[in-house]
Parts: structure tokens; C-alpha cells; sequence
């Protein structure tokens, strides 16, 4: 057992920035700032329903996640080349190689693409030829993650699917995103089936404004391995003690959820709680541009209003690793940089 070593809490923000992480909860078009949209929307011959990018930026005030995914689909129009996807997927790469982080597993929605014509390929080799070229140029490993979208039907995932494989060598995984009341996640029992029999990781978001009942029909009926924010499982005891005996993660989301107002305010967030109860949770920025903060700003401002540690901060950070879908060569040498980090850190307090 790595013993933390003691660490002033004025430094604490510092070392929550030093060390390294992995991001397995983040949606790449979630990640276009205002001012790539506009570039995009420039370079494209787009006219924006905002005048400025102040205009656009202002916009960013949600009340709950139908608001905010409303807007988000709106910005995502801009997208309509591979040149647009790699520059919005390599724009998020650098700024999470700035943070520390040296993995992450990039969420992308292809249905929001291929409805408005453009080709599954268009989006997947975009976003393919960014991650590879983050680990020559940026030092970071990343992988991309299929998400479907929830408020469409089952059989329009199927055809995003079949689409898809033809690519599959490009992405590692699949998950589901988008509105989660009203379409809980055995809408999709056969489609995930058939994404486990092609070998492919399984993710979901279950328990951010639905309820514990979502994250067991996510367990037990979609059978994913990690639980995307996860949240409301502190309202079920039984459901708190499987997770945390079965070493589930959950990919947890602070400032997104301040922002859709899940925990209106911060300092009452369970994150700390989740912890506490043994859960393997893990922190993330999903949606940066539109939730006001990258990982490192979800980090420092959930520690500063919660009162966590720098033992809550190795412990989340080592929990990245464990929950990402990377292999035990890789986790094992994150670990060991995570361990230095730390030592480090204090060596030159």
C-alpha cells in the first residue's frame, strides 16, 4: 500500500494539476469552445444564429440536461469534414496533455453526424487520425468509444452500428449518451448484445438524473463494465454495496453536474462519499466547453468545496487507471508515474 506522503492543503491544487490521470468521460463534441465553432462555422460557409462568440458563450445557462443538450447539438452543426473533426478532437487532446492527463477514452456521437449527411467515416477517421497523432506529437495515449444516442430507437443504433463496423479497428468500445429520463437503458438490450458478441468494451450513462433502477438495468441488462456518472446510486444501499464489491467505476462529472444542476452546489456533491464507500470513482470533465471546466478545473474546484485530500487525490487518480479499458503494461507503468508524482511533489514542497 503506497503510503501518501503529508501535503499542505494551500499545495493541494497544485498537485491535483501535477499529477497524472486518465479522462474516460468526456464527449469530444462537448469539448468545440465557441471559438472553433465559429472558425469551423467560418471556414464552412456557415452562418450561426449567434452575432459573437460572447453571444454563443453567454448562452451556456442550463437548467437541465434536455437545455444543455439543445445548444450542444446546435454547435455540433459545424461539423462537416474529417479536417473538422481532427482539429476538434486534437484541440482537446492538447489541453488534456496540459493537464496531466496521459489517457483517455473520447466519446463521439455519430448519429448527430450521419443525420445531417455526413459519413460515418468522415467522423471515425477524423477522430482516429487526432488520437494517433496525440501519442507521437502530445505524449498521450487516447481511444475513441461509439455512443448511441438514447432518445433515438434501437434499430437506428443497429444501423449506426453496421455502419460503423467497417471501422471497427478504430474505435474500442460502445456506450450510450443523450436524454436518460424517459429511455432507460434496456431500450437497447440487443444492440448492446450484439456489441458484446463483436468483443467491443460496453459503457453507459446511468444515474445522473435517472434513477439507481437505470444503473442496475445498465448492470445487469446492457452488462457494461463502467457506469458513466452514476450518481444517484447513493439512494440505493444495495446498489452502493454491489458497485463497490464489484469494483465498478463510475465516471463522475462534477462540474457538469453543478452545471445541469443535479448538486446546485458543489459542496454538496457525493463525490467524497462515493469514495468513502469504497466505490472506484473517478473524475471528469464530460461536456468542458458548455460545464465551464477541463478536468483539471473539476478537480481543483470539487476538492476546494468539498474539503477532499490529497489521499481522496491519489485515490481517484489511481482509480482512472484501474477503470480505463488500456492495457495492464500501460496501468501499471500510470501507476508507478502516479507514485513518483506524489513523491515528487513533496521532495520539492
Amino acid at each position: 500500500m503506497f503510503k501518501i506522503p503529508p501535503i499542505a492543503p494551500e499545495r493541494l491544487p497544485d498537485l491535483l494539476r501535477a499529477i497524472p490521470k486518465a479522462e474516460l468521460h468526456i464527449h469530444i463534441e462537448g469539448s468545440l469552445e465557441p471559438e472553433l465553432i465559429f472558425s469551423l462555422a467560418q471556414r464552412n460557409g456557415l452562418t450561426l444564429p449567434y452575432p459573437s462568440v460572447e453571444a454563443l458563450r453567454s448562452a451556456y445557462a442550463f437548467t437541465n440536461l434536455q437545455s444543455f443538450l439543445d445548444i450542444y447539438y446546435a454547435g455540433a452543426s459545424v461539423l462537416l469534414h474529417e479536417q473538422d473533426f481532427y482539429d476538434m478532437a486534437r484541440a482537446y487532446l492538447a489541453r488534456a496533455a496540459a493537464d496531466s492527463v496521459v489517457h483517455t477514452e473520447l466519446f463521439f456521437d455519430p448519429q448527430t453526424h450521419t443525420a445531417r449527411g455526413v459519413p460515418i467515416e468522415t467522423v471515425i477517421n477524423g477522430l482516429h487520425r487526432a488520437c494517433e497523432d496525440a501519442r507521437t506529437l502530445l505524449g498521450i495515449s487516447a481511444s475513441l468509444i461509439l455512443c448511441f444516442l438514447r432518445h433515438l430507437s434501437e434499430e437506428d443504433a443497429f444501423a449506426t452500428l453496421e455502419q460503423a463496423l467497417p471501422l471497427q479497428d478504430k474505435f474500442i468500445g460502445v456506450g450510450l449518451d443523450s436524454s436518460e429520463l424517459g429511455h432507460p437503458p434496456e431500450k437497447f438490450a440487443r444492440v448492446f448484445a450484439r456489441c458484446r458478441e463483436l468483443g467491443l468494451h460496453l459503457v453507459a450513462h446511468a444515474g445522473e438524473e435517472g434513477p439507481p433502477a437505470y444503473i442496475w438495468s445498465a448492470l445487469d441488462v446492457l452488462k457494461v463494465a463502467r457506469i458513466d456518472h452514476g450518481v444517484q446510486a447513493f439512494k440505493d444501499a444495495a446498489l452502493m454495496q454491489r458497485l463497490a464489491q464489484d469494483r465498478v467505476p463510475l465516471t463522475v462529472c462534477p462540474l457538469s453536474n453543478q452545471k445541469l444542476c443535479v448538486f446546485p452546489d458543489l459542496k454538496d456533491h457525493n463525490l467524497r462519499q462515493l469514495l468513502e464507500a469504497g466505490l472506484c470513482a473517478t473524475v471528469n470533465s464530460d461536456d468542458p466547453a458548455y460545464f465551464g471546466g477541463y478536468i483539471n478545473d473539476n478537480f481543483t474546484q470539487v476538492f476546494a468545496a468539498t474539503g477532499m485530500t490529497a489521499r481522496h487525490a491519489y485515490q481517484l487518480a489511481s482509480n482512472s487507471f484501474e477503470a480505463s479499458f488500456a492495457s495492464e503494461a500501460d496501468k501499471r507503468i500510470w501507476q508507478h508515474k502516479l507514485k513518483e508524482s506524489f513523491e515528487r511533489f513533496v521532495e520539492y514542497d
